[in-house]
C-alpha cells in the first residue's frame, strides 16, 4: 500500500476579475474564460498544473460544461450550489482536497451577465427561486427573497432597537469604499438621507439598502504549498474555513437575528487559530445592508444586538477600525449574482497590497496580515467563512 500524503498547506496564488459592471457584448462563458486566463496569468503558473475545477451557476452539467469551454479535463470537481456562499464553501472543499493530496491546483471561476440579460430581454426578474418542495408553502403569498431579508431586518430592529439610520450607514460606507475602486460600478458618495429617502423596495429596505445588478466574473487559483515557489507573486494562505446551513423555509429559522455565519465563523476562526480581534479586514456578502450588520455580529466582531452601534462612526471604511467590503461590495462595486468569489478576490488583493488608492493599512502603515471572507446564501440559508493570511 502506498503511503498517504501528509496534509499540505494551501495557498491562493492567482486571482482576477473579468470585465465587470456593464458588459453588453460578452456571454457568461466568455467572462468565465476571461477571468480564468487573467487569474492564471496572475499566478505565473502553467495551466497544465490545474487538476481541480469548481464552478456553479452556468450550464446544464456545471461544472462540466464550463471546464470543457475552458479546455480543462480536471480529475477533481465541485459544483456545490448554495447561493452566495457557494464560493467560500467551494474554497473550503478545495483546500481540503489539496491538503489531502486529491488535487494539486484547483481553479474556482464564476461569470454572469445578469444585468445585460435583463436589459436585452433574454431573461426577466424572478419573484421566487421555485415553487416545489418546502417553498411551495411560501410562494403563493408573494414572499420574495428581498421580503425575507426585510422581515429579518425588522425583527432585529424590534429585538435590539437597531435603527434605519444605522442600516443606512452600511450603504453609505460601502459607497465611500467604492470611491477608491476604479472598477466599482457606482462611486459617487451617498448620505444617510439619500438612503432613507429612496424608493421603497421591501419595508424597511429602500433602493440603496439593496445590492446593485451588474455583469462580471472572477477566478481564484488555489495550489499546494510545493508549487508556491514557482508562482509569480507572494502567496495568500488559507488558514481555516467553516461552513453551515440553516433553513430554507422561514418557519424553520429559529431566530431571524442569527445567521449561519455564527457557526461557520466560529469554525473558521478555531481552525485558523485566530480570534476576530486579530482580523485586519473583512469581506462580507452584502446583498442587503442587514446582511453586513448581522454577519459582523455573528462572526464575533461585536456582541449580538450591538451591530447597529458597531457600524456607526465610519468603522467600516477603508481607514476605519474594521475595514469591511473594501472594494464597495455588492451594494456599490458589483453584484452579478453569486458574489461570494469576489470576496476572496478582494481579500487577496488587500493582503498582497495591490489595492492602490483603496489599500488598507495597519496603524503603523504595514499591510494587513489577516482577512476573513464570509459568504451568505439564499435568505441566510447557508454560510461559508474563510480566514486568509499573508503568513502561512
Amino acid at each position: 500500500m502506498l503511503p498517504r500524503p501528509l496534509r499540505r498547506k494551501v495557498a491562493i496564488v492567482g486571482t482576477a476579475l473579468s470585465d465587470c459592471g456593464r458588459v453588453d457584448d460578452a456571454t457568461p462563458y466568455a467572462l468565465h474564460a476571461q477571468a480564468a486566463r487573467r487569474a492564471l496569468a496572475d499566478s505565473g503558473l502553467d495551466r497544465s498544473l490545474i487538476d481541480g475545477f469548481a464552478s456553479a451557476g452556468l450550464g446544464t452539467l456545471a461544472p462540466v460544461e464550463v471546464a470543457e469551454y475552458l479546455g480543462l479535463r480536471p480529475t477533481w470537481v465541485d459544483s456545490t450550489t448554495v447561493g452566495g456562499s457557494t464560493w467560500e464553501v467551494m474554497a473550503a472543499h478545495a483546500a481540503d482536497a489539496i491538503a489531502a493530496g486529491h488535487a494539486n491546483a484547483v481553479l474556482l471561476v464564476y461569470g454572469s451577465t445578469a444585468r445585460a440579460d435583463i436589459k436585452a430581454g433574454r431573461r426577466t426578474s424572478n419573484l421566487s427561486f421555485g415553487a416545489r418542495g418546502p417553498l411551495q408553502f411560501e410562494v403563493p403569498y408573494g414572499h420574495t427573497l428581498v421580503a425575507k431579508y426585510a422581515m429579518a431586518a425588522r425583527r432585529h430592529m424590534h429585538e435590539y432597537g437597531t435603527t434605519l439610520e444605522q442600516l443606512a450607514e452600511v450603504a453609505v460606507q460601502a459607497r465611500a469604499n467604492a470611491a477608491t475602486n476604479p472598477g466599482a460600478m457606482f462611486r459617487d458618495p451617498v448620505t444617510v438621507d439619500d438612503v432613507l429617502s429612496g424608493p421603497m423596495i421591501a419595508d424597511p429596505f429602500t433602493k440603496l439598502h439593496c445590492c446593485i445588478r451588474s455583469d462580471g466574473g472572477c477566478a481564484v487559483l488555489m495550489v499546494a504549498w510545493e508549487y508556491v515557489p514557482d508562482a509569480a507573486k507572494a502567496p495568500v494562505w488559507v488558514l481555516g474555513s467553516g461552513t453551515a446551513v440553516s433553513h430554507t423555509t422561514m418557519s424553520e429559522w429559529d431566530d431571524f437575528t442569527v445567521s449561519p455565519a455564527a457557526v461557520s465563523g466560529r469554525l473558521a476562526f478555531e481552525r485558523a487559530g485566530v480570534r476576530p480581534s486579530d482580523i485586519d479586514l473583512a469581506e462580507i456578502y452584502d446583498a442587503f445592508t442587514y446582511m453586513t450588520l448581522v454577519t459582523l455580529e455573528d462572526l464575533g466582531f461585536c456582541a449580538k444586538g450591538e451591530g447597529g452601534a458597531f457600524v456607526e462612526k465610519g468603522r467600516l471604511l477603508r481607514d476605519g477600525a474594521l475595514p469591511v467590503n473594501t472594494d464597495g461590495g455588492g451594494l456599490s462595486a458589483c453584484h452579478p449574482g453569486m458574489r461570494g468569489l469576489f470576496l476572496l478576490v478582494e481579500a487577496v488583493r488587500q493582503l498582497r497590497g495591490e489595492a492602490g488608492e483603496g489599500q488598507v493599512r495597519k496603524a503603523d502603515g504595514a499591510l494587513p496580515e489577516l482577512a476573513v471572507a464570509s459568504g451568505t446564501g439564499g435568505w441566510f440559508c447557508s454560510s461559508g467563512t474563510v480566514v486568509l493570511g499573508r503568513d502561512g
